[in-house]
C-alpha cells in the first residue's frame, strides 16, 4: 500500500481570493495563484516517495457562486503545474449532507480505494479544522497551518507554514514504498 500526502486546495495549494489570509476561494481561472514556494515543497514529498493528493469541499458550486467550468479550469492548472496524483473535490454544501464533505471522511475513503492508500500511515495539510477531523476519523496525521480556521481543537501538529508541515512530514519516517510493502507481504507470506 502507499503513503500519501493529502493536501486540501484552498489556502495551501492556492492563495485565497484577494489576500493570502482571507478565506475567499478563488472564482476564476484569473484569481487563481499558487504560492511561490509550493512546487519545491511538493516535489520534496514527491522524492521521498508520497503520493500527492488535493482535496476540497467547493461549495460554491452547489450554491451557484462558483461556475463548475471555472473550477475544472483551476483544477486543471493545479494537475499541470504542481506534482499531484490526483485532486478530488466534494461540490456540495453542507445542506446536501454529502459523505465526501469534510469533516466527513468520503474523499479521502475514496483515494484510498482508488489509489491503495495506507491511510494510517498518511498525513492531511490543511488551515481548517475540517480536514484535521476527517483525519482523525480515518486514522491518518494530522498538520494543521496556523491560520484563523484552525480553531482551538485538539491537533497533532501545528506548523507556521507549508514548508514547516513538510518538514514535519519527512521527519516522521512514515513513506512506505510499495516495494517495501510487498517485500513486508513476502515475509509474512
Amino acid at each position: 500500500m502507499k503513503t500519501a500526502v493529502f493536501i486540501e486546495k484552498d489556502g495551501i495549494l492556492n492563495h485565497h481570493r484577494n489576500h493570502p489570509h482571507k478565506g475567499t476561494p478563488p472564482l476564476s481561472l484569473e484569481d487563481f495563484v499558487l504560492p511561490k514556494d509550493i512546487l519545491s515543497d511538493l516535489q520534496r514529498l514527491k522524492n521521498e516517495g508520497f503520493m500527492l493528493v488535493a482535496t476540497s469541499n467547493q461549495p460554491g458550486v452547489s450554491d451557484g457562486t462558483l461556475n463548475r467550468r471555472e473550477l475544472d479550469r483551476m483544477c486543471r492548472r493545479l494537475l499541470s503545474e504542481l506534482p499531484l496524483d490526483d485532486l478530488l473535490i466534494c461540490p456540495h454544501g453542507e445542506q446536501d449532507y454529502c459523505p465526501c464533505r469534510k469533516p466527513k471522511a468520503g474523499l479521502f475513503l475514496e483515494a484510498a480505494f482508488k489509489w491503495q492508500i495506507n491511510l494510517e500511515q498518511s498525513f492531511i495539510v490543511s488551515e481548517k479544522w475540517q480536514d484535521a477531523e476527517a483525519a482523525r476519523q480515518i486514522g491518518s496525521t494530522p498538520i494543521l497551518i496556523d491560520s484563523p480556521w484552525a480553531h482551538e481543537r485538539r491537533h497533532d501538529w501545528i506548523a507556521a507554514d507549508f514548508s514547516a508541515a513538510v518538514d514535519r512530514i519527512l521527519s516522521s519516517g512514515k513513506v512506505i514504498t510499495e516495494a517495501q510493502t510487498d517485500r513486508i507481504l513476502v515475509a509474512n507470506g
